[in-house]
């Protein structure tokens, strides 16, 4: 699953109790696993499900049975599945066709378990069965279970359905064991509307026209997979397929959309053939789909259903009136990440969502490592930076989690897609592929699938097989990341040089942001150092010390090449050395260097100014992925100087001082085969330009904007967004109706999304204000209203949490699910204000249960570690700023 773009870019963050959790011995033949969570009896076990569905999507509603293959494993005279909102008409087993059907003599339902038991007046002997079930269930309007998505098409209002059962909602469309244990096959028939398309994880097998003018459509088997995997879709669809290495790949669009798609087919088409050559065993299915729908969810852009991904518009098409290069990055790695679950996740998946990161955090490995190989010009893997960033940031602070985490119940499953799994996990996994050597991990991970094809893993599967591939020891090193949380600081001594060669001293402790008193864990931290420009030396530090000779002298560089998960701390005279040679590193080392200084700064681990010298310092031809580093800092400074406008107008004037130049040498119009870098550092600098302040820029953006009206040229693609972006954020009234109306003409569903979105980023309050009533209307589509509200929280967190939680029971209704318990914090945490860390928390005890407030806890955290930055660390910012500015 790909982690929602749209909340990943806004907020700061990223309660159904499903029972007792009890823990029981695995059948033999599926894993190692001795152990395997579950939430309802082992009396039991599924091998076949064979569905009939029949939607009814004009009353929102649907009919269906299933006739479930089970095996009894013990006496027992009733049966528990996992069902939500289903209503049973009938219930039978019997010995297999043909053999007399016994009713159940009675149906307990439990909402809160989200279990349904059927009760049988004899015992049922261990043996093999089939369980018939009538029943009923609802067609949502958000990403749970069978939802609807309403859109327009060529002035027509249009409904298309869809499923989404990760991680635990298969249950609201088919009565079943919904545990990823639980592998079964499926063969799933629908009852349809005559000249509609359905799409599954399998190919149609036959279409029957019924006499009442509708159609039934059967799919092929499944190959045997877990319950969260399987997909259903029924619209108006378009599909343009290809054939590549024996397989039909598809992309499936709303009608008139089918030529954003090439890129998504092209980039399927690549990204099979490498991944079928890596993994060492070809994709199993006959086709592979990615189904593109309108609207969006506030849990996740993509889902790696087997067969039948499901993606949603904006996160892989390509429409060329808005399409920037940052989107057909998007796109990409969207494909490639969801492919790589067709192996890790589909074809081996874990036993228990305790190892969510099995699936997750590989495949955003996968991801990057693939679009590095296939894309070179793109320099992806200079992005490995920010992705550790990224979960450094969340796993600094005391609410963090280690990746493997024991989870209880449905609701912490849905908190487990977080940065830690998706982000950690990549990076651990990066770490340790460079220690062992990238054959060695490759040799490893195809024993792994091998062995495990068709089953469930636990994460010492996966060391089990890399350790006898490498022939090194990597279990040890990898418990120590995946089992405790944190961040390790590797601390590094003034170097001593002689002879020729540089001693250094390193000594282990942890780098926290709230926590500066913390007793340090201890690691087995792989670490690669090197005096500049000569040759790396690798070593283990084991027992929180280590001494490295490295070759030659002069400035020494720890965490070479970004491979390692931890923060580097160098003494003053070693930092000072690598700040006066900056200029000269390698990109990926620079982006090291000042991803640390800001991070060690902020904690009060070095001088706050640090990054400021360094950002001073940089030449104005440093590659573009640093400058954007730059950019980002200053515009998150700008931020931070929230309510102290003379402090601000100096950071403003600097980040004015420090950028301008670089757009002048960029340019507002994109060279003739200019390199994908370019074209986003500048959207990058147009929209932090126009948030501190820049009047050229906030100027050249109205201009634009203005003529666009007359003149398309005046408003390419790649300007578009952080035109538009400046033009929403500095708005008045006027401007805003402007925007507004333009959004309520737009007829593509994506880019009108897009619009509405911009209505929620003004920073007038009162604007904001009138984005967040818009809001709880039907007008921006059901999917979009509680994206509108995240997008006011940007820039007024405290507005738009007290508006949201002043209409709870509205905003939840355009909320997944899965995502409710995440939602409010998530609004919540880019503010500065001490009572909000008090009304955090009154939410989390009134509205959660305690195993669901694991996303409120960051959010206070967050608050709680911005307060103190603002009073700490800021005045060290503004005393640089007054030395440099005179």
């Amino acid at each position: 699953m790909q982690r929602s773009l749209i909340s990943l870019a806004v907020s700061a963050l990223l309660g159904v109790s499903a029972g007792p959790t009890l823990a029981v011995a695995a059948p033999a033949a599926a894993t190692q696993v001795s152990q395997v969570t579950t939430q309802l009896p082992r009396t039991a076990v599924p091998t076949h499900y064979a569905v009939s569905l029949t939607p009814d999507a004009a009353h929102s509603s649907f009919s269906a049975s299933v006739t479930i293959a089970l095996d009894v494993k013990q006496a027992t005279s009733s049966l528990t599945l996992n069902a939500a909102e289903l209503t049973f008409s009938a219930a039978a087993i019997s010995a297999g066709p043909g053999a007399p059907a016994r009713q159940a003599s009675k149906i307990d339902v439990d909402a809160d378990k989200q279990t349904a038991t059927f009760h049988f007046a004899e015992a049922l002997k261990p043996g093999s069965y089939q369980l018939k079930l009538d029943y009923t269930g609802v067609i949502g309007t958000q990403a749970s279970g069978l939802f609807s998505l309403d859109y327009e098409n060529g002035g027509a209002a249009k409904r298309a359905l869809y499923t989404q059962f990760e991680n635990s909602d298969a249950r609201r469309v088919i009565p079943s064991w919904d545990e990823p244990y639980y592998k079964a096959t499926f063969a799933l028939e629908a009852t349809i509307p005559a000249g509609q398309m359905a799409v599954s994880n399998m190919p149609v097998s036959s279409t029957t026209r019924l006499a009442d003018g509708r159609e039934l459509v059967r799919f092929a088997t499944t190959p045997k997979m877990s319950t969260y995997l399987l997909f259903f879709g029924l619209g108006e669809f378009e599909r343009a397929t290809a054939m590549a290495e024996g397989v039909e790949l598809g992309v499936v669009t709303q009608k008139g959309a089918l030529g954003q798609a090439q890129f998504a087919l092209d980039s399927s088409r690549a990204v099979l053939k490498e991944y079928n050559d890596y993994f060492g065993t070809r994709y199993p299915l006959p086709k592979l789909d990615n189904i593109a729908a309108p609207g969006r969810s506030q849990f996740f852009s993509a889902m790696e259903n087997w067969g039948g991904i499901f993606t949603f518009e904006y996160s892989i098409l390509l429409d060329p009136r808005v399409a920037t290069q940052s989107d057909k990055e998007t796109s990409f790695l969207v494909a490639a990440h969801e492919m790589a679950h067709q192996w890790f996740g589909d074809l081996v998946t874990m036993a228990w969502w305790d190892d969510l990161w099995l699936n997750e955090g590989f495949a955003s490995w996968m991801e990057s490592r693939t679009t590095d190989r296939l894309h070179p010009e793109w320099k992806w893997s200079l992005r490995a930076v920010g992705t550790r960033e990224g979960a450094m940031e969340r796993d600094a602070l005391a609410t963090t989690h280690p990746i493997v985490q024991r989870i209880a119940t449905v609701e912490q499953a849905s908190q487990a897609f977080d940065a830690i799994t998706y982000s950690k996990g990549e990076s651990v996994i990066r770490m340790l592929e460079n220690y062992v050597g990238e054959e060695a991990w490759r040799a490893g991970v195809r024993s792994y699938v091998a062995k495990h094809a068709y089953g469930n893993t636990v994460s010492d599967d996966l060391w089990h097989a890399v350790e006898k591939a490498a022939h090194k020891p990597v279990t040890a090193i990898a418990h120590d990341f995946t089992l405790q949380p944190g961040v390790p600081l590797i601390s590094v001594s003034e170097a001593v040089c002689k002879n020729g060669k540089t001693v250094i001293q390193l000594t282990q402790g942890e780098f926290s942001k709230d926590q500066p008193g913390k007793q340090a864990l201890s690691w087995r931290v792989p670490v690669i150092a090197q005096t500049v420009g000569n040759t790396a030396v690798r070593t283990v530090v084991n027992g929180g010390k280590a001494g490295m000779t490295l070759p030659g002298c002069g400035a020494v560089l720890v965490n070479a090449g970004q491979s390692g998960y931890y923060r580097t701390l160098y003494a003053p005279k070693a930092f000072a050395a690598l700040a006066q040679g900056f200029a000269s590193m390698p990109t990926i080392d620079q982006l090291g260097l000042l991803s640390d200084s800001w991070a060690l700064g902020m904690a009060g681990l070095m001088p706050a100014s640090s990054f400021m010298d360094l950002a001073n310092n940089t030449p104005q031809d440093a590659a573009p992925q640093v400058w954007q580093k730059i950019a980002g800092v200053l515009a998150g400074l700008h931020d931070s100087y929230e309510g102290k406008p003379e402090q601000r107008a100096a950071l403003d004037r600097f980040a004015r001082a420090r950028l301008a130049p670089v757009l002048a040498r960029v340019g507002w119009t994109a060279a003739k085969d200019e390199a994908g870098p370019v074209a986003n550092l500048r959207e990058t600098l147009i929209r932090v330009l126009g948030t501190v302040g820049d009047e050229s820029v906030i100027a050249e953006a109205r201009r634009r904007y203005a003529a666009s009206a007359s003149d398309l040229a005046a408003l390419p693609a790649a300007l578009r967004r952080p035109v538009l972006g400046i033009i929403a954020a500095h708005a008045d009234a006027a401007t805003w109706e402007q925007l507004h109306a333009a959004a309520r003409a737009e007829p593509s569903s994506m880019i009108r999304s897009e619009l509405y979105d911009l209505l929620g980023v003004a920073n007038d309050p009162a604007l904001a204000q009138r984005a967040l009533a818009l809001a709880l209307t039907d007008e921006p589509g059901a999917t979009s209203g509680a994206s509108m509200i995240t997008h006011v929280s940007g820039t007024h967190p405290d507005l738009a949490f007290d508006f949201a939680l002043a209409h709870r029971e509205q905003v939840e209704k355009k909320v997944d699910v899965s995502s409710r318990s995440r939602y409010f914090p998530g609004l919540a945490g880019r503010s500065a204000d001490p009572a909000m860390v008090g009304k955090v928390q009154a939410y989390a005890r009134e509205y959660l249960p305690a195993e669901a407030q694991g996303d409120a806890k960051t959010a206070v955290a967050s608050i709680a570690y911005r307060i103190k930055v603002r009073a700490e660390r800021l005045p060290q910012i503004d005393a640089w700023l007054k030395a440099h500015q005179g």
